[in-house]
C-alpha cells in the first residue's frame, strides 16, 4: 500500500480546506463486510489535483461535484481527483469494507462467552482508509457527522453524544474540528455504566460477558475520572472541549488506549476478571489520567505532522503520571514510572534504532517510518525530558507555557517550534537551547561520582558523559544509629550539571556519607554510578533507603550496570534475594522480579539442555541456581505475608504467587495448588492462577503430553472466555512436544487468511511457544521463523508485524546462529518497516545479551 509521503501532505494541505465529513455505516451485512458511504465538504483554494485515500473490498460509486468518476482510477488506496477548480466541492464515495480481526481499522469480535459480537474503530496513523474515505492527515482537521445502521440489540458509541433515530438508526452529534485518525465508533450490546459530572455524561462501558467485572470496579473507575477531570481543570485554563466523555473497554486492542475524543478505547484487560494488585489498578488508573491528558495534548491542538508525536503522547505521559499522583490516592506514581517505565526509554535509546524525543523534518518522511516512532522515547523519554523541564524552568512557568499554547492553536495544529515559543514567552529561562539539547539529540548521558575525603570536609566531583545540562538532586545517606540495617537521609542539595560535560566539583563539612545517590528523586534521564563506597553500602542497605523512589534509582542503575556488562547478573539476584524480603513498595518488587525472571534468569546466564550433562559448577546450571533463588525468595514472600486476609499486602502475596510459579523447576507444588484450587494459605486459584499454573506445567513437560492436553481442554470448559482460549493457546503451544509445536507454528504462520489467527491468539501462541528449557526442542525453528516472518508481516499487516517480532522472536536462543539468521533476514529478507524495527531492536537486545552471557561465563 503506497504510504503518504510528507511532501504530499505538505502540498495537499496547500491545496485544500476540508469542511465537513458525512458518513454512513451499515454494520448489518455479516462477519466480514460492511457498508461505507461517505460525503467531503471541502474547498480548493486553487485549481489543481489531488487524492483521496480509501482501502475497499469494493469501491461502488464515486461522484465529484455530482459528476460520475471512474471506481476502476482507484490505485491500491488513492483514488485521484483531477481538474478541481477554486470554490467548494462536494465527494461521494460508496464502498464496500472488510472487518479487520488484527486490531487496526473496524475490529469485529464474536465473544466466546455468549456469542454476542462488537465492533470498534481503530483509525490511527492511516487506517481510516479501512473504514471510510478520507483526506488522511492530521492537518486536514474537519468537522464529522456519523448515522450508524446497527443490529437492534446494539449500543452505538461515538466522539459526540449518539440517539437512536425512529428508524432503528444512530445519528451522532456533530464533532468539532478533529483530525481524520481521531474519529471513533463502537458498536455492540454493551454494559455501560452512566453518570454526570460538570454537567457532562461520562459513561464506561464493556462486553456483556464482563458486566460483573465492571460493575465490581465501575465507582474506582469513574472517581479517577472525576477527579483527574477536575484536576485538569485546575491547571488548564482551556475546558474541556467535548459534549460527553466515554470510555470503552473493548476486546483484542493492540494499545493499552486510544484517545478519541469523546470516546476513549481501552484494552479490557483493564476490566479484571481476577485477582490484581494495587500497582495494577494504579497503572490503570494512569492509562485513565494519561488518555484525558490528549483530550488537550494531541485532540484540542493537533500536530501538524507525525515529526511531532511527542506533543502527544510525552505530554499526556507526563500529565498521566502527574495528575494520578495529585488528584488520587495513587501518591507513588513516579516510582513505578522510575521502575517499570524508564527502562523502556532507556533500553530504546540504546539501540541502533534510537531516535531524538523530537525527530527532523526529514527523519519522518512519511507515515510509515512515522509509525515507528510510537516507543520508549516518544513515551518515557520524552516524559522524563518534561519532568526534567519543569524541575528547570518551574512548574508554574512551564503550565503558563502550555496554557498560552492551548489558547493560540485551539482546534488547529502545531509544531515543536509552536510549543516551544509559547514556553519561552511564559519564562526568562533559555528554553530553545533547552529543547535543542534534549529534544534533538539521542542517547542516554551518564552521571558519575567520584567522592575524596579529608579531614572534616568531603568532595564530589560529578563526570558527566552526554551531552545534556541536568538539573538533579543529590542525596547523601549514612547509617541510622537506631536501625543499623537502616540509612538516614543526612543532606539532599540541588546540582546543576552543565551540557559541556566538564567534571563539577561541589565541598561540603562533615565526613563523606556512606551513600551518594545522584539523581536523588529521579527529575532527570541519564543512568548513573555509584563510588566504590556508596555500592558496597547500596549493596548491603539498599532496602533501607527511607524513600521508595530513591531506591527506584538505585535498582535501576544496578539494571543497567547489568546491561552494560559492569555487575554480574548474579549480583542482581543477589541484591534481589536480600533486599525484596524487607521492600514496602509493591511497583519495586515486581518490577525488580520481572528483570530478574525475564531478563536475567532466561537471557543473561546459560541455560543447561538435556542433551548436554553438565557437572556440579558447570555455568550451564547457572539459569537453574537463578530460578531456585526466585522460587526462595517466593516463598520469603509468602510467608511475610501469612496471615487472615493479609490486609494491606495482598497484593504483594499475589505477586510472590505469580512468581513463583513463573520460575518453578518442578510441578510439585503447582499440581498440588491446582488439585486443591488454592495456594496453601490463600489466595484461592481464579482464572489467571489457574492459567499460569497450567502454562507452567506445560512448559515443563510435567506429565505426558494427551494428559496435559486433556488438563488445558478441562480447564478451558471451566473458562470458556476469549481470556480463556488465548490461555488454552498458550498452553498448548508450550508443550515440549514435535506435534504440538508444529501445530502452533502452522497457526502462527498460515497463509490461510479465513483461519489466521486473531492478534490477541497470535500473540498468546507466540509467547507460549518459546521456552528456554526447550532449547532442543526449539532451535530448528529458528532459521524457519526468519525466513517466513517477512511475509506473514508484508501479509497481514504492521500490527501483526510488531506482534511477530516482539513475541515471535526466538528470544530465548541466546545463540550467535540466531543473530547471523536474524542479520540475514535484514539483509536479504526485505522486512516491512515495522518489521524491520522491531527485529533490529531484538538483534541488538541479542547482541547485548550474547555480551553479558560472554563475560559472566569468563
Amino acid at each position: 500500500m503506497p504510504v503518504l509521503q510528507r511532501p504530499e501532505a505538505e502540498a495537499r494541505a496547500q491545496l485544500l480546506h476540508v469542511d465537513h465529513y458525512e458518513i454512513a455505516l451499515d454494520l448489518t451485512h455479516g462477519d466480514e463486510e460492511f457498508a461505507s458511504r461517505t460525503t467531503v465538504h471541502f474547498t480548493a483554494r486553487t485549481a489543481g489535483d489531488t487524492f483521496v485515500e480509501i482501502r475497499p473490498a469494493a469501491l461502488h460509486t464515486a461522484t465529484l461535484d455530482g459528476h460520475p468518476l471512474d471506481p476502476t482510477t482507484l490505485d491500491d488506496n488513492r483514488l485521484p481527483l483531477t481538474g478541481l477548480t477554486p470554490g467548494p466541492h462536494e465527494l461521494r464515495l460508496d464502498a464496500t469494507m472488510r472487518y479487520s480481526r488484527t486490531g487496526e481499522g473496524m475490529h469485529r469480535f464474536t465473544d466466546p462467552a455468549d456469542g454476542e459480537s462488537y465492533v470498534y474503530t481503530q483509525l490511527f496513523m492511516d487506517d481510516v482508509q479501512r473504514v471510510f474515505g478520507a483526506f488522511d492527515q492530521p492537518d486536514l482537521k474537519a468537522t464529522f457527522a456519523l448515522t450508524v445502521t446497527a443490529p437492534p440489540t446494539w449500543t452505538v458509541l461515538a466522539n459526540g453524544r449518539t440517539e437512536q433515530l425512529p428508524d432503528g438508526t444512530w445519528r451522532t452529534a456533530t464533532t468539532p474540528r478533529i483530525s481524520t485518525y481521531l474519529v471513533a465508533v463502537a458498536g455492540g450490546p454493551w454494559h455501560s455504566v452512566r453518570t454526570e459530572h460538570a454537567g457532562l455524561p461520562f459513561g464506561i462501558h464493556c462486553r456483556a460477558s464482563l458486566a460483573p467485572h465492571l460493575d465490581a470496579d465501575a465507582e474506582e473507575i469513574l472517581d479517577l475520572t472525576r477527579r483527574c477531570y477536575d484536576r485538569y481543570h485546575q491547571i488548564f485554563q482551556e475546558p474541556y472541549p467535548f459534549d460527553s466523555y466515554d470510555q470503552a473497554f473493548v476486546p483484542e486492542f493492540n494499545a493499552g488506549a486510544m484517545e478519541n475524543p469523546g470516546l476513549v478505547t481501552f484494552r479490557d484487560e483493564f476490566v479484571f476478571r481476577s485477582a490484581v494488585t494495587d500497582t495494577e489498578r494504579q497503572t490503570r488508573g494512569m492509562v485513565i489520567a494519561h488518555e484525558m491528558a490528549h483530550m488537550w495534548f494531541g485532540d484540542l491542538v493537533t500536530l501538524q505532522w507525525w515529526d511531532d508525536i511527542w506533543l502527544n503522547e510525552s505530554f499526556a505521559e507526563y500529565m498521566g503520571y502527574q495528575v494520578l499522583s495529585e488528584a488520587t490516592r495513587f501518591t507513588d506514581t513516579w516510582t513505578d514510572f522510575a521502575i517499570a517505565r524508564k527502562g523502556w526509554g532507556y533500553d530504546a535509546d540504546q539501540r541502533p534504532s534510537t531516535h531524538p524525543v523530537a525527530p527532523a523534518p526529514q527523519d519522518v518522511p512519511d507515515t510509515a517510518s512515522a509509525l515507528l516512532n510510537f516507543d520508549g522515547i516518544s513515551y518515557a523519554k520524552g516524559a522524563s525530558a518534561l519532568r526534567q523541564l519543569v524541575a528547570w524552568m518551574g512548574e508554574k512557568d512551564f503550565l503558563a507555557g502550555i496554557n498560552d499554547h492551548f489558547a493560540r492553536h485551539r482546534f488547529g495544529n502545531a509544531t515543536l517550534a509552536d510549543f516551544i515559543d509559547s514556553l519561552a514567552r511564559s519564562t526568562d529561562r533559555d528554553v530553545h537551547a533547552w529543547a535543542e539539547r534534549w529534544l534533538r539529540t539521542t542517547g542516554v548521558d551518564t552521571l558519575t561520582p567520584a567522592v575524596a575525603e579529608e579531614p572534616g570536609t568531603w568532595h564530589l566531583d560529578i563526570a558527566h558523559t552526554g551531552n545534556r545540562p541536568h538539573r538533579i538532586a543529590v542525596g547523601a545517606y549514612d547509617p541510622d544509629p537506631g536501625h543499623p540495617d537502616r540509612l538516614a537521609l543526612r543532606d539532599r542539595f540541588d546540582v546543576d550539571i552543565p551540557a559541556d560535560g566538564h567534571p563539577t566539583r561541589h565541598t561540603f563539612p562533615q565526613a563523606a556519607p556512606a551513600l551518594v545517590v545522584l539523581n536523588d528523586g529521579d527529575l532527570t534521564y541519564a543512568k548513573v554510578r555509584f563510588d566504590a563506597a556508596s555500592w558496597e553500602t547500596a549493596a548491603r542497605a539498599l532496602s533501607g533507603l527511607p524513600d521508595p523512589l530513591t531506591r527506584a534509582v538505585v535498582w535501576n542503575a544496578a539494571r543497567d550496570l547489568v546491561r552494560d556488562g559492569e555487575l554480574p547478573p548474579t549480583a542482581y539476584l543477589d541484591a534481589a534475594r536480600t533486599h525484596l524480603p524487607h521492600e514496602t513498595d509493591l511497583a519495586i518488587v515486581q518490577g525488580v522480579l520481572s528483570f530478574a525472571r525475564t531478563q536475567i534468569a532466561d537471557r543473561y546466564l546459560p541455560s543447561p539442555t538435556p542433551s548436554t550433562p553438565h557437572a556440579p559448577g558447570d555455568p550451564r546450571t547457572a539459569r537453574h541456581t537463578a530460578l531456585t533463588t526466585l522460587t526462595a525468595l517466593s516463598r520469603d514472600l509468602l510467608r511475610r505475608t501469612e496471615g487472615p486476609g493479609h490486609g494491606p499486602e495482598a497484593g504483594l502475596r499475589l505477586t510472590a504467587v505469580r512468581a513463583f510459579i513463573d520460575s518453578a523447576t518442578g510441578p510439585e507444588s503447582l499440581q498440588e495448588w491446582l488439585h486443591d484450587g488454592s495456594v496453601p494459605g490463600g489466595p484461592d486459584l481464579d482464572h489467571e492462577l489457574r492459567w499460569r499454573i497450567l502454562g507452567r506445567l506445560a512448559t515443563l513437560g510435567a506429565a505426558p503430553i494427551d494428559e496435559l492436553d486433556a488438563a488445558i481442554a478441562a480447564e478451558l470448559a471451566r473458562d470458556q472466555s476469549a481470556t480463556g482460549q488465548e490461555g488454552a493457546a498458550r498452553c498448548r503451544a508450550a508443550l515440549p512436544d514435535p506435534a504440538a509445536k508444529q501445530a502452533a507454528w502452522e497457526a502462527l504462520f498460515t497463509t490461510d487468511e479465513e483461519s489466521a489467527l486473531s492478534n490477541y491468539l497470535f500473540t498468546a501462541t507466540a509467547a507460549g511457544f518459546w521456552a528456554p528449557e526447550q532449547q532442543d526442542l526449539l532451535r530448528p525453528y529458528v532459521a524457519r521463523y526468519f525466513a517466513e516472518v517477512p511475509a506473514l508481516a508484508a501479509r497481514r499487516g504492521p500490527a501483526l508485524a510488531k506482534a511477530a517480532g516482539r513475541y515471535a522472536f526466538p528470544a530465548v536462543l541466546v545463540e550467535d546462529a540466531t543473530l547471523r539468521h536474524g542479520e540475514r533476514c535484514l539483509a536479504e529478507g526485505d522486512p516491512t518497516p515495522a518489521l524491520r524495527r522491531t527485529l533490529d531492536d531484538q538483534l541488538d537486545d541479542l547482541r547485548r545479551a550474547l555480551k553479558v552471557l560472554a563475560g559472566n561465563a569468563s
